[in-house]
């Protein structure tokens, strides 16, 4: 993963654990509404989350 972050928004996390993503994020990734499915990490160390798009069922990344 490149170490080279791009700053996109803050939000705050919803009573229902919902995040919501910046707009941009369709215009910086290859995201479509209602479609892209994201893999969630977790970086303990740094206590940060990590969204990647999912490429397949067979993406064990």
């Amino acid at each position: 993963m490149s170490k080279e972050l791009i700053y996109l928004d803050t939000y705050v996390l919803q009573q229902d654990m919902r995040i919501r993503l910046p707009k941009s994020i369709i215009a910086n990734m290859s995201a479509e509404k209602g479609k892209t499915q994201f893999k969630i990490f977790l970086d303990n160390e740094k206590n940060e989350l990590i969204l990647r798009i999912a490429q397949g069922d067979n993406d064990n990344e």
